[in-house]
């Protein structure tokens, strides 16, 4: 999938990278002094940024064009802090729907630690303009 024309200010404040496939998405970076908290770890806001913003590329990835999502609800848990290397995060849409679209994602330190699964999360979906609606089999209108 090409990359996506749109300014993301805070993509290129923190540096990241967002690669796009059907229905998946990864978004990585390398750690430096911006991301780091007080104690020299990265900030969970930032680890917490690529998670949302890969389950957001991997949702806007199955959607008809024009429709627009938002996160509703995530879940997670930090096991560990990272100091050096990279945050990689990964998101999958495990159930899409016409109004709310579930994503399964997990993240990752690229230093010793290994993955760390993270709970599903929830994402509603806008409908694009009627005139982009998809149309249904069955004639009915509704897709």
């Amino acid at each position: 999938m090409p990359e996506d024309p749109r300014p993301f200010p805070l993509r290129d404040f923190l540096g990241f990278d967002i690669e796009r496939g059907e229905g998946r998405a990864t978004a990585t970076l390398t750690l430096d002094d911006r991301h780091r908290n007080p104690f020299g770890l990265a900030h969970g806001a930032v680890a917490f940024t690529l998670m949302d913003t890969a389950m957001g590329a991997a949702v806007v990835s199955v959607l008809p064009e024009g429709a627009q999502c938002a996160t509703i609800e995530v879940h997670t848990r930090f096991h560990a802090g990272a100091r050096d290397g990279g945050l990689r995060a990964e998101a999958i849409v495990t159930t899409p729907g016409r109004r709310i679209t579930s994503t399964s994602r997990r993240r990752r330190s690229t230093t010793p630690g290994g993955w760390w699964p993270a709970p599903p999360a929830a994402s509603p979906c806008s409908a694009p303009p009627a005139d982009r609606q998809p149309a249904a089999e069955d004639g009915t209108g509704s897709p």
